[in-house]
């Protein structure tokens, strides 16, 4: 399975533990950058280009990480088809897979030890969607919205 993924300076040596650790257990890395540590970079090109190809590969996920990882789980919201999601303990990155298939894990690199961080990801790439049809459901209305732009029917509510 590949993993793509993209940085900034904060999460570059993240980044870089992630790509031998995810091969050492047979996934295909593919680091879509930066490829050298440079402290002033700027992580939207990475992460973006992380988010495209794994929207452009089905069977694909993401790892985008920076300081707090919310400004890339942000740039990654933007590719149509990723459903990025910070993770930050065990629930919530089982939750991110189990509940909302996201198929984008965002990490910060400073809120965790490399420990840590890589036991997220190993959640994260192993935690099937649970296939429910509430969460199906849900899905559908969220992709609807992204290919429309037309807001999802909202429930009737009781006037009295």
């Amino acid at each position: 399975m590949r993993v793509y993924l993209a940085s900034d300076h904060a999460g570059f040596e993240l980044k870089a533990h992630l790509v031998e650790w995810l091969r050492d257990r047979g996934y295909e890395p593919v680091d879509c950058g930066p490829f050298d540590y440079q402290p002033d970079d700027d992580y939207p090109p990475y992460v973006i280009a992380a988010a495209q190809r794994t929207a452009n590969d089905r069977d694909s996920f993401g790892i985008v990480i920076g300081g707090s990882g919310n400004g890339e789980q942000i740039a990654a919201n933007k590719v149509r088809g990723v459903r990025a999601a910070l993770i930050w303990n065990d629930e919530t990155a089982m939750l991110a897979r189990s509940h909302n298939d996201a198929n984008v894990a965002s990490i910060g690199a400073r809120q965790h030890t490399i420990g840590e961080a890589t036991a997220l990801v190993e959640v994260f790439l192993s935690t099937p969607f649970s296939g429910e049809a509430r969460h199906v459901r849900r899905l559908a209305m969220v992709s609807a919205y992204e290919t429309t732009g037309v807001l999802p029917e909202l429930p009737a509510t009781d006037p009295s």
